[in-house]
């Protein structure tokens, strides 16, 4: 790839292979309001989960990962992707080496482990590393994903 002599966008890149979107999560200020329109306007089934005196919603996405939505303290609404990694504590790493914060320090959740990272341009991301490779039940991807941050 050719950057010119824009130095400023050569970064140093370690092979490896794409990682795959694990999960899909809003956390929005309004559950019913994010229940009622994303239900009549792409047809996901919600699965209502009560976990920790807090409610979740585990989506059907269809085919892919799987989705939620939670309702949390947040400015404004937002989707959160989990992607998976094989060691999230280095995923972590890695990203604070590539400019990233973290919001979110690793932390382990029935299901797997995950941390949230702030990229450079402000985009947020989840890492997700799984206990095992079978699908998670509503009640794991609320606990995926309902990390306060």
């Amino acid at each position: 790839m050719d950057f010119g002599n824009r130095a400023d966008l050569r970064i140093q890149m370690t092979p490896t292979a794409p990682r795959p979107l694990a999960h899909l999560a809003l956390h929005t200020t309004d559950l019913r309001r994010a229940r009622a329109f994303y239900s009549e306007l792409l047809g996901w089934r919600p699965e209502l989960v009560e976990a920790a005196q807090r409610s979740y919603l585990a989506i059907d996405l269809g085919q892919g990962p799987s989705g939620g939505i939670v309702e949390c303290g947040t400015e404004r609404s937002l989707w959160l992707p989990y992607v998976s990694v094989p060691e999230v504590d280095s995923a972590t790493e890695r990203a604070e080496q590539l400019g990233g914060s973290v919001m979110l320090a690793p932390r382990e959740g029935p299901a797997g482990w995950r941390s949230v990272v702030n990229a450079p341009d402000g985009g947020e991301i989840a890492l997700w590393q799984s206990k095992s490779w079978t699908p998670l039940s509503g009640r794991e991807r609320y606990e995926a994903s309902s990390a306060k941050r």
